[in-house]
């Protein structure tokens, strides 16, 4: 039997006639009238012989070949952030959803991008969002005074810290004891959050680790003020000072050794009774922290403005302290700790010791922590290749599961695909991001996701009031 067959081909600029005469039927060609299926079976073409082969091939090389299948994105369990560019669907997160599906390996977050690039918008549209899945967040520095704005119009409280004003915190605040918490474990807790934030004052100030002699005098000192309900900072650094002779005999020191072991440590602390800070922590609180706050912030732009950052250091680690007690509550819900300007921060091996044990206790405190900083050569600036430090910085990096990448400036893309694992294309993506369009990168997955603001939220996020 004869059959027929169209063309396979024809040149775009073809007349209508030429395409017409193309489409008709030719008695040259054999023809069948039914073609193999993908399953060897054949199947009736209605007439006409299918032109393109057979082929068999994975999802996974299918997605690539197919131009009309895209990611499918994390769900649709979280806070709507925008628009996924490449799928044209809607992409939400949430650290603790994706956690408990086992698509991250914890909650917490960098965010990275330059000046301009949306950053503030996007930490701020993810904190605010959040609020109404009953998430609360915390921001323990804020050395611009950008979150107060928000903070109030979500229900939260702003506490302003700086000389002259009336707020005042007792970084050595117990808090309160979460019903969960037996009181014997309560002092123990308490005791050691108060240990751990002296010690942090003192080698951040010296700008080096504590001596043994020194850790034993600051022991002694917490041990001598510790019997009192509400210990206070100036309490600390008398007993440093004068050290009690009962605790100094049961030690088996001599006060005189004792004070001459303690009185670096003494001076170092004493920076927060008497020097640029005196006013701020220096005395009973003020204000109490209230944990069922949708949001709490800390403005710190009374210092920030001075380009004070050691200052800076000191408060968010008093400040953080502070919090401690609220964020520890395993009945708090889930919260987010943001660390704004995060480049001022970690320069201080001692406050990034800190911050490294709070990314670890992340998931048992059901915390996200958000590192917000400008571009990743931030976290090479913070010492020597080698160091504790740059390995303190490199582990907060290690310990965020969640990389937020905003454009980054030509010179930074080497750095940045070295620390983050990105591929040719991820970086070369990252160059180019207009305003408001991040790289989103999970463990094996990435999205380019472009924000989506209310126009309320273009008003209340706005960094550029003053251009």
């Amino acid at each position: 039997m004869t059959t027929r067959h169209t063309a396979y081909y024809e040149a775009d600029d073809a007349d209508k006639a030429t395409r017409q005469a193309n489409r008709r039927p030719r008695d040259d060609v054999p023809r069948k009238t039914a073609v193999e299926g993908l399953d060897g079976e054949s199947g009736v073409r209605g007439g006409r012989r299918l032109l393109v082969d057979t082929h068999r091939a994975t999802t996974r090389v299918l997605r690539v070949a197919y131009p009309f299948l895209a990611e499918g994105g994390l769900g649709a369990d979280g806070t709507y952030i925008g628009s996924d560019v490449f799928s044209g669907g809607s992409f939400v997160y949430d650290p603790w959803v994706l956690y408990q599906s086992r698509a991250i390996t914890n909650p917490n977050v960098l965010l990275a991008g330059v000046i301009g690039s949306g950053k503030s918008s996007t930490a701020k549209a993810l904190i605010t969002r959040s609020i109404a899945l009953g998430h609360k967040a915390y921001v323990p520095c804020d050395p611009k005074g950008e979150w107060t704005a928000v903070a109030e119009a979500t229900g939260g409280a702003t506490i302003k810290l700086g000389p002259g004003l009336p707020a005042r915190l007792n970084p050595l605040d117990a808090g309160r004891r979460p019903s969960a918490v037996a009181p014997d474990e309560w002092q123990r807790i308490v005791w050691s959050r108060r240990r751990a934030l002296l010690g942090t004052l003192a080698e951040s100030t010296l700008g080096r680790p504590l001596a043994a002699v020194e850790h034993t005098a600051l022991d002694l000192a917490l041990e001598t003020v510790s019997n009192q309900a509400a210990p206070t900072i100036p309490e600390v650094v008398v007993a440093l000072f004068t050290p009690d002779q009962a605790f100094a005999e049961r030690a088996g020191l001599r006060t005189t050794n004792l004070a001459d072991d303690g009185r670096e440590v003494a001076h170092a602390i004493r920076r927060l009774v008497h020097g640029d800070l005196a006013g701020m922590f220096d005395g009973p609180s003020t204000t109490e922290f209230d944990p069922t706050l949708p949001m709490v912030t800390l403005d710190s732009s009374w210092l920030g403005s001075g380009g004070n950052d050691e200052a800076l250091r000191l408060t968010l680690a008093c400040a953080s302290s502070w919090l401690e007690a609220a964020v520890a509550d395993p009945a708090g819900g889930n919260r987010y700790i943001v660390y704004d300007e995060g480049w001022r921060v970690m320069r201080d091996p001692a406050l990034l010791r800190r911050m490294q044990e709070q990314w670890k206790l992340s998931r048992a405190w059901g915390v996200s922590n958000i590192l917000i900083v400008h571009r990743l050569s931030d976290l090479a600036a913070v010492g020597d290749l080698g160091s504790e430090a740059r390995a303190l910085a490199e582990g907060l990096l290690a310990d965020c599961s969640t990389r937020i990448m905003l454009r980054q400036e030509s010179d930074q893309l080497a750095r940045t695909a070295s620390l983050l694992g990105l591929t040719d294309v991820e970086i070369a993506t990252i160059a180019e991001l207009p305003k408001g369009r991040a790289l989103w990168r999970l463990p094996n997955r990435s999205f380019v996701v472009q924000l989506v603001r209310h126009a309320r939220e273009v008003e209340l996020f706005d960094t550029d009031a003053r251009m």
